[in-house]
């Protein structure tokens, strides 16, 4: 299968280069600051091609279709255009560590005016000193005597939190980041103080009487960029996760066009970053409930559900580790990753990941159908690894369960890199899982 755009003028898909993928890449972060506008960003891409939003309090739609729902900063979509029962999942996660705003964030330090922040999940501190930085998330606002909900999106370095000059290092080494204390944001300076919530809400037009809350986080205002002499690299912030996000959106995409007898799904989870425990995280009933509805739509009872789940699949995809140069002892020998050497199949016999043989297999031949080629990643035995959604969502469903990825240099950093010719391959690879051939 081969990855395409949708052309609105024409009502065509037009075949994808991998420097338009790249791009395309690119465009998706640089308006998708916060796992709530990630999930605007896909609706609207998913839209494009005749996908229908859905809402969890009212009846599920019986007839076949194109559909997706939101929860918070999670999304889930899928067709069921196909007569077959049996789910190929691709899921990922929208949230990337950042700095979070607080709940009471105006502070006094010096002189300045500050904004008390706090890291969330494992920000890479030192990679967000020095940076002009935007802020983005929601509000709730009242509404009468109800509550609306408001996206903020503030492009414009208006904060910034400071390194410390060399010559007051101890050592000259620099120092040891404490969360508490040294990743404050300055945003003015002067003794007058002043509420940050009322000028993040006056900027999009809210009356800051009627805030009741907020999730509210920075973002690194830095454009995302196709770089290298020969236009090899993508420069990005949050591309864990959003580099799936964006492929696997695409990929959906793709395979609604050429359906075949699976009922493909994009399940798209906030929180993974920090262990993912929550109304919309992967160890929420989110997945299974829809995956439910779906099979009950269709007239099917919990029988039918129960054998739909036993011969589904899912690819949890989430970025992988490529062989840092300047540190390629931190990597197992064995399995090298490289930037630009295709989608990364992640295997760890302790579970941090969780593919089995018969995942590996699903994958590769998915890879296979795509053209691409495919790279194995383990983490070295003497390294703790991280995780991925695949192991909760494996647990929490039944579902055979792989993890996937593409590779990337800088994970967790407030800038990241990858290949730019991954991107288009790993979105064809999650296209031919969704949509395998017979």
């Amino acid at each position: 299968m081969v990855l395409a755009l949708f052309d609105a003028a024409t009502d065509t898909m037009v075949p994808m280069s991998s420097l338009a993928s790249a791009a395309g890449l690119c465009n998706f972060v640089d308006v998708s600051p916060s796992p709530f506008h990630v999930c605007r960003t896909v609706a609207v891409q998913l839209e494009e091609v005749g996908f229908v939003r859905v809402d969890e309090t009212e009846a599920w739609p019986a007839e076949a279709g194109r559909y997706y729902l939101i929860r918070g900063g999670s999304l889930v979509a899928w067709s069921t255009e196909s007569s077959s029962a049996a789910f190929r999942i691709v899921g990922g996660h929208t949230d990337s560590p950042n700095l979070r705003v607080k709940q009471h964030p105006d502070l006094e330090s010096a002189g300045w005016q500050m904004v008390g922040l706090e890291p969330y999940g494992g920000a890479w501190l030192n990679s967000w000193l020095d940076r002009d930085l935007g802020v983005s998330g929601r509000l709730s606002v009242r509404d009468g005597n109800g509550l609306r909900e408001v996206l903020v999106k503030v492009d414009e370095p208006i904060l910034r939190v400071p390194q410390l000059a060399i010559h007051l290092s101890e050592d000259r080494k620099g120092v040891t980041l404490d969360p508490q204390r040294h990743v404050n944001a300055i945003w003015g300076v002067g003794n007058s103080p002043r509420s940050f919530i009322s000028f993040v809400a006056e900027r999009e037009g809210v009356d800051p009487s009627t805030v009741l809350g907020w999730e509210l986080m920075t973002h690194d205002l830095a454009p995302s960029a196709v770089v290298g002499a020969q236009s090899e690299l993508v420069s990005a912030p949050r591309l864990d996760n959003q580099g799936t996000c964006y492929a696997g959106t695409q990929a959906l995409i793709a395979a609604v066009q050429n359906p075949t007898d699976v009922t493909p799904v994009l399940a798209l989870f906030d929180h993974e970053e920090v262990g993912s425990m929550s109304d919309r995280g992967a160890f929420s009933d989110l997945l299974n409930t829809v995956l439910e509805r779906i099979v009950l739509g269709r007239g099917g009872g919990r029988e039918e559900f129960l054998r739909t789940m036993a011969g589904s699949i899912c690819a949890s995809g989430d970025m992988a580790h490529a062989t840092h140069p300047n540190y390629p002892d931190r990597h197992e020998p064995a399995h090298r990753i490289e930037l630009g050497g295709g989608p990364v199949l992640k295997v760890n016999q302790n579970l941090r990941y969780a593919t089995d043989s018969a995942g590996a297999g699903a994958f590769a031949l998915a890879c296979d159908q795509a053209g691409v080629p495919l790279q194995r990643y383990v983490h070295r035995a003497d390294l703790p690894c991280g995780s991925t959604i695949g192991p909760i969502t494996a647990s929490r469903t039944g579902l055979s369960t792989v993890d996937v990825g593409a590779a990337q240099l800088a994970m967790h950093s407030a800038r990241e890199l990858m290949g730019a010719s991954d991107v288009k391959a790993y979105a064809d690879a999650l296209a031919a899982f969704l949509a395998p051939s017979a």
